[in-house]
């Protein structure tokens, strides 16, 4: 596809900005640093206190659900300068949180509602500038995010040795506040013109799919389920993994802090490593193997975790597949019903991000704890395995002829 020169810079301006965007909104995955600080100043659990993370999760996934409408309406650099502004405040209004219940409001709701409108609604705006190039663009964008997890936990980190917990939390929100501004004002509305490069990309014409078409397809209620069973397995073991360690696996508490560092490479790895190979192979075979490793994971803290490196192994295998599957997914998304309505067919599937974090919280506070909630994300990993290796593409159609053969069934198959 040919570009002007103008359009390539403001392509590649819009991807720096997505990146810087995607960046500081990914530091809410440092969020397990701040549970006992919470809950010794709120006198409360650290359980209680780091539901506030489910809450954060589902926010965002429904905020991520409408930022389609939300650009349609308002256009991508305005409604990620909202988001700025509201991350900014939410984490500002943590920062005076004085029970739960201001917590979750706070902390939960507003923090993962910003979050979520600029997340998918920026990467799929950049996705669609790079038609050719949806899963590079995918893990340079969801890769951004990975690694705000990873530098901002020495941010914060460094912040909570040196000042007290509200000042930590008020800095964090100038310092995303001023990240993303500045990234929503390097970004620009894809042309709907770009959305119509993909079939010369895989000689495989995809039928544009509406969400009322999509939500009729089965093949978008086998993504969902997969998708929502990665997000439950990966969120849930995020969230707790530092309490795994030492809880569950018996570690000191040094060595299960470690958990943060290592799942923050891990996901950056998985978004990075993932999503190049989603270019260069049918996606759905790369979620496939991104199920694997999730299943080798929970497998490992069920019936192997003897020590550090096994739990190590254990929490590294499951970020890994849930940062490369959360890569592929708005590409294979598209894949399967088209680039025209990506936003608002993946913002629906992402639903399964909140409702994942929040169910796999729900069933632990039920069942007991650890044990029996991996067991049904271990069942629910083998449905998907499964579900993965059956699913095959809607509408799709020849573009030239017989001797595409071969990339129809690559697509499909």
């Amino acid at each position: 596809m040919i570009h002007s020169k103008q359009q390539q810079r403001v392509r590649m301006m819009t991807l720096i900005g997505t990146i810087m965007a995607q960046f500081a909104l990914g530091s809410v995955y440092t969020w397990s640093l701040f549970n006992s600080g919470l809950a010794s100043k709120l006198h409360e659990p650290v359980n209680q206190v780091a539901f506030s993370f489910g809450l954060l999760s589902l926010a965002l996934a429904v905020a991520s659900s409408i930022s389609g409408k939300l650009q349609d309406r308002f256009g991508v650099r305005n409604v990620t300068i909202a988001a700025a502004i509201l991350m900014g405040a939410g984490l500002m209004l943590t920062s005076v949180s004085s029970n739960l219940w201001s917590l979750y409001l706070f902390a939960g709701i507003i923090l993962g509602f910003a979050d979520g409108t600029g997340y998918l609604m920026t990467l799929s705006n950049c996705v669609k500038w790079f038609p050719e190039r949806k899963g590079l663009i995918s893990a340079f964008s969801i890769g951004a995010y990975g690694l705000g997890s990873l530098g901002f936990k020495y941010i914060n980190l460094f912040l909570l040795n040196h000042f007290h917990l509200a000042q930590t939390f008020q800095i964090w929100g100038i310092l995303c506040l001023a990240i993303i501004l500045i990234g929503g004002l390097m970004m620009k509305d894809a042309p709907v013109a770009g959305n119509q490069s993909d079939a010369t990309v895989s000689n495989v014409k995809v039928q544009e799919f509406t969400l009322a078409e999509s939500i009729t397809r089965p093949q978008f209620w086998m993504l969902a389920l997969i998708f929502l069973t990665v997000c439950m397995s990966g969120l849930y073991v995020i969230g707790v993994a530092k309490d795994i360690g030492t809880n569950l696996v018996h570690l000191s508490l040094a060595t299960a802090t470690q958990s943060v560092a290592v799942i923050a490479l891990a996901n950056l790895l998985g978004r990075l490593v993932l999503g190049v190979l989603s270019d260069k192979m049918a996606r759905i075979r790369v979620v496939t193997i991104a199920l694997v490793l999730s299943l080798c994971g929970i497998a490992i803290l069920l019936f192997h975790t003897s020590g550090s490196m096994s739990f190590y192994l254990a929490i590294a295998c499951i970020a890994f597949s849930f940062g490369g599957t959360i890569t592929v997914f708005p590409s294979l998304v598209s894949d399967f019903f088209g680039m025209t309505n990506l936003t608002k067919n993946y913002g629906a599937i992402y639903l399964g991000f909140g409702i994942g974090s929040l169910a796999a919280s729900v069933v632990s506070s039920l069942l007991g704890g650890f044990i029996p909630t991996f067991y049904l994300i271990l069942a629910l990993l083998a449905v998907s395995l499964v579900l993965s290796l059956i699913v095959r593409q809607p509408g799709a159609v020849q573009s030239k002829g017989f001797e595409h053969q071969g990339n129809l069934a690559q697509q499909t198959h």
